[in-house]
């Protein structure tokens, strides 16, 4: 699938459906901020939400304090469903409608948060890219987080494949310079009542 394709399908995706009803809907990113809370950045560190979309994450974010926060997302409808609702308040948020294969980093980020972009990453050549722009934008002792979908989880989510991870798997693709912290089961219970199996890795960079 190219970058455009991908953009025009998530884009129907978020046209298709309110906030509420797409399966990733969270009302409250608990497992998301208990990560963001034990690698314990401070409120002016650079934190930026790879996938973020129209997730509540952002809006937790602020309500916590964090002043400098950016959400990446492909598709510019999601970007507009978080605007839309933060207000005023997205103001203080940077906002980079991009695919995350294809981004050029502008700038150093302390925190580094990925829930459930990286699991669509199917082919070698898109987990590359995606690690480019991470060893790219993430510093030296900074951490990552990333949650995807469980070995046990779904293999397919909105109709299109997934790549299902463990925290060895991630390891070895992300290599020696990055350090795993912890690693955490979650059960997301979709909107419908259904429950997907995820894991939540949590890395610091050391090199």
């Amino acid at each position: 699938m190219t970058i455009v394709e991908r953009q025009a399908h998530w884009d129907e995706v978020y046209a298709a459906r309110a906030e509420t009803e797409v399966t990733w809907f969270e009302a409250n990113p608990a497992i998301s901020l208990a990560l963001i809370h034990a690698a314990d950045p401070g409120r002016n560190a650079a934190i930026i939400d790879i996938g973020g979309g129209a997730s509540r994450l952002v809006d937790a974010l602020l309500d916590e304090g964090y002043r400098d926060v950016t959400v990446l997302d492909l598709s510019a409808a999601a970007l507009a469903m978080a605007q839309a609702r933060l207000g005023a308040r997205a103001a203080a948020v940077r906002w980079i409608a991009a695919d995350i294969t294809s981004w050029e980093p502008a700038g150093l980020f302390d925190l580094w948060h990925d829930r459930a972009a990286f699991h669509f990453l199917t082919e070698p050549a898109d987990r590359a890219a995606y690690l480019t722009r991470l060893r790219a934008a993430l510093r030296v002792g900074g951490q990552l987080i990333i949650g995807t979908f469980a070995p046990d989880g779904p293999e397919r989510c909105s109709g299109l494949p997934v790549q299902r991870h463990d925290a060895a798997s991630l390891a070895a693709v992300l290599g020696p310079d990055f350090a795993l912290a912890e690693s955490r089961p979650h059960e997301h219970v979709t909107p419908m009542g259904r429950v997907q199996r995820f894991q939540f890795s949590r890395f610091r960079r050391i090199a």
